[in-house]
């Protein structure tokens, strides 16, 4: 069978993380909805709940059971043929448009239903040819729509009879004897010409008007209520009718007609006329019937439709991109992995070399600090849309926010020999509440951004601009990142803030990244109730433009870089190392001990726990704790120690030393008792600096 329809935006991908997408969206549908195979034995891969229903069923596995999960196992036997014959048909003649079929049912209690069946041919990549399908329980429309068609027939047979009649006046009194409502007549003398009209009585209610003074016996009353988009259209075709004097013509038209008291309604009319030899009209008769509901029904389908397709159009975007970002993930994790074990196996080769050594530790470290910031961008990410970041407000400095990002690219923008400029002179009030960390993040991220894509010799720039805020107290800040770097094509720019999304592969560019950078930063900035916008010329370069409110301040909190710290100066500290990676505790014990310190080590919790309540008669110094380890981890070993009835022990300085870092993990940290935080991979300027703040205080 040829079919058709088979166009780009609907090679779907459908999975089974698509399905819970597709149960949302038909949620509140008049009816079910399933995706079934075009060819074999046409088996269903998805039916929603509202389906089981249909057939009475009440679970997937019960209504697998009873109908064999195929599509004509859905069908009324007697009506499978025919059904199949008609879907084949329609696909056949038309391109994109919906197939339309109606099919007998067995429900699982014995009772037929009549089923009405909305569906539409596409292929998918993983699934091959099939049709997705609408469906609702049209039993009692069906069993009336047979009525209507019944009185229909008989009406138009009579009509056909009335053709031979001479008398005008005996084909309204027949009319009426069969029809009673929704009906006009129309009567003509012998030169053709309109002599008058009536409307039921019936007609006049369902429009809500009650007698012919209300609604006069007159053409215009009907015309001057057709929808202004419909008007000209339906007259076209009802005098059509009248003057075409062959006799063949069928008035059958819907269109929207104001009512007097439910606004627009739609109707569907038909009518004929009578006529002499000679093709000049007698009498035009006709009926109305109200077909809203229908309408309306076909519209919902029609956006149910719609929407689906856009959802899953959505999802397939969506997978597309998160298989590119998973490649180039690969791609990018494991090209700092491979210089950090290359550079590894030389200096193990060449260790007679100490400035050989000395170079190949120094590529392992950048690989290594590389490798860290992709990871951080994907947790970066995660905890953004679980909603795990929080906003913390402290006064700050924006020109020493903005000092401090100069300082930390210093050495990339000489390194690229890229021109670089920054100005604040436009600010009025340099003084602000804002989360420093975040605002430094993204504009960090916006930066880093500039200089990954600024070729040697180009041009950045930022700078910051103040405007008055909408309430007293608040400024609006505007800070401007440009670059003379490749820019980015127009149909880029539509999707630069979205998750996964990058221009060209690392492979291609030779820039690495996880494509989340840019997302990040948009999230940190809402979050802040900032906006960030982006204008790019390919070639030519980009300028992000990132604009807050801010609440003003009269001061800021000095962040002052923690001093190096020189090893040497912990010579006799006796420190409780809790760690249960073997590895860790080689790099902490060497790290300590070359300081001067004295570590002992526990394996877990449990074992701190033991050690510190055996040390009553020469207390440790300070416990390093990691968190996640076997049989109690290190918060319960902490509040275990804090409720220790030795207040020496129970005061013990302990720091966690572990590679949760989050947040909202500072939090749990902080609240079982801990006097502070070290992330992991250890940072031994950090590590010194805390041990010689607590070790002070202590």
């Amino acid at each position: 069978m040829q079919m058709h329809g088979q166009t780009d935006r609907n090679n779907l991908v459908l999975s089974e993380q698509t399905f819970p997408i597709i149960e949302q969206i038909t949620t509140g549908m008049p009816g079910g909805f399933f995706i079934y195979h075009a060819d074999g034995d046409k088996q269903l891969i998805y039916a929603n709940q509202a389906l089981f229903r249909i057939y009475g069923c009440e679970s997937l596995e019960e209504f697998r059971e009873y109908t064999g999960y195929t599509f004509p196992g859905l069908i009324y036997p007697e009506d499978v043929e025919r059904v199949e014959g008609s879907i084949k048909q329609q696909i056949g003649a038309h391109d994109n448009d919906l197939d339309y079929v109606e099919y007998r049912i067995v429900r699982k209690d014995g009772t037929i239903r009549w089923i009405e069946d909305y569906g539409h041919f596409v292929h998918s990549d993983l699934y091959g040819d099939l049709f997705y399908v609408f469906v609702e329980d049209a039993t009692e429309k069906y069993l009336k729509a047979m009525d209507d068609a019944r009185t229909a027939q008989l009406a138009q047979e009579r009509l056909e009879a009335l053709e031979a009649l001479e008398h005008e006046t005996t084909a309204l009194k027949l009319v009426h004897e069969i029809l009673r409502s929704g009906m006009w007549t129309m009567e003509f003398d012998r030169q053709g010409q309109m002599i008058s009209v009536s409307w039921s009585q019936e007609f006049r209610a369902m429009i809500g008007y009650h007698d012919e003074e209300d609604f006069p016996n007159v053409l215009s009353s009907w015309s001057d209520l057709l929808h202004p988009e419909d008007r000209d259209r339906v007259l076209k075709q009802y005098y059509d009718t009248i003057n075409d004097y062959t006799g063949k013509s069928l008035y059958n038209v819907e269109y929207r007609l104001l009512t007097k008291d439910r606004g627009y309604r739609w109707f569907r009319a038909t009518g004929k006329l009578s006529r002499q030899e000679d093709g000049t009209p007698i009498t035009y008769v006709g009926m109305f019937v109200d077909i809203t509901e229908r309408k309306e029904t076909a519209e919902k389908l029609q956006e149910q439709h719609r929407l689906l397709e856009e959802a899953l159009d959505k999802a397939q975007r969506a997978s597309r991109a998160k298989t590119t970002f998973l490649n180039n993930m690969s791609h990018d994790i494991r090209t700092p992995m491979n210089a950090i074990i290359g550079f590894t196996n030389l200096a193990a080769a060449h260790l007679d070399d100490r400035e050989l050594v000395q170079d190949y530790l120094s590529k392992i470290t950048t690989a290594s600090d590389h490798l860290l910031s992709l990871i951080n961008d994907v947790l970066d990410m995660s905890r953004i849309e679980s909603g795990n970041v929080i906003i913390e407000e402290t006064p700050c400095s924006l020109p020493q926010i903005l000092q401090n990002l100069q300082t930390m690219i210093q050495v990339d923008l000489e390194t690229k020999k890229l021109n670089f400029r920054m100005d604040d002179s436009a600010l009025i009030h340099p003084y602000v509440f804002c989360d420093r960390l975040r605002l430094n993040q993204a504009l960090l991220n916006t930066l880093s951004n500039a200089l990954k894509f600024t070729p040697a010799g180009g041009d950045i720039s930022v700078s910051a601009a103040e405007r008055p805020g909408d309430t007293e107290g608040t400024a609006i800040y505007e800070f401007r990142v440009r670059d003379t770097g490749i820019g980015m094509a127009p149909e880029f720019l539509a999707h630069i803030f979205e998750p996964f999304e990058r221009e060209r592969t690392s492979t291609v560019s030779g820039i690495q990244g996880t494509g989340l950078g840019m997302s990040i930063t948009k999230n940190l900035v809402e979050l802040m109730n900032g906006q960030i916008t982006v204008e790019s010329q390919k070639d030519v370069g980009s300028t992000f433009t990132l604009t807050f409110p801010f609440r003003l301040s009269e001061t800021f909190d000095e962040q002052e870089a923690p001093e190096p710290s020189e090893p040497q100066q912990f010579t006799g500290c006796r420190i409780l190392l809790a760690e249960d990676n073997l590895l860790n505790q080689e790099i902490a014990v060497t790290i300590l001990e070359e300081a001067g310190c004295t570590v002992d080590v526990a394996a877990d919790g449990a074992e701190a726990v033991e050690k510190v309540r055996r040390s009553a008669d020469a207390p440790y110094d300070l416990i390093l704790m990691d968190i996640q380890m076997p049989v109690m981890n290190g918060l319960e070993a902490t509040e275990t120690i804090r409720a220790m009835e030795d207040p020496k022990l129970a005061r013990l300085p302990i720091v966690a030393m572990t590679a949760n870092t989050f947040e909202e993990d500072r939090q749990r940290i902080f609240a079982a008792g801990m006097d502070g935080h070290l992330g992991k991979p250890v940072d031994t300027g950090k590590l010194f600096a805390t041990l010689r703040s607590i070790l002070g205080r202590a």
